[in-house]
């Protein structure tokens, strides 16, 4: 089991943080579009499931997984939206997205003075945090198969 990535979106489609770990191919576009294209994916997603879902779903989209990763997705209730990708052995971790909101990025992004709400995270702090965080879960490993 592995993790890929992290995208961290404010409402507006702003990355405010992006991360790799286990990424093996690039997208072979600007890091500033990708950043657009996956939030017009997740806008894209979250309104088709709203509209087609046959039952009021009190969490909506939460993941997709295709043939090579799965895409997890948290929105928190201020609307940063959490993006991991990991492989596809790895089961559901919509907890693990929301003690990653609430334990590290509340913790070490938001309640840190030098932090502006709506700006890119750029605190060492949150980034060792952060990586402590993803590398100490049950699905994290370094190695690919």
């Amino acid at each position: 089991m592995t993790v890929f990535n992290l995208y961290i979106f404010d409402r507006n489609g702003n990355c405010l943080y992006y991360a790799e770990w286990n990424r093996r191919k690039q997208s072979g576009i600007s890091q500033d579009e990708e950043f657009k294209l996956m939030f017009g994916l997740l806008f894209s997603i979250r309104s088709f499931v709203s509209r087609m879902s046959p039952t009021d779903q009190s969490e909506g989209f939460v993941s997709y997984k295709t043939n090579e990763y799965k895409l997890h997705f948290y929105e928190t209730p201020s609307g940063l939206k959490f993006v991991v990708n990991t492989d596809l052995s790895v089961g559901n971790i919509h907890d693990v997205l929301q003690q990653l909101y609430s334990q590290v990025f509340v913790e070490y992004a938001i309640k840190n003075p030098a932090y502006s709400l709506g700006q890119p995270v750029t605190s060492e702090l949150f980034k060792s945090k952060l990586d402590e965080f993803i590398r100490g879960q049950q699905f994290f490993t370094s190695k690919l198969s």
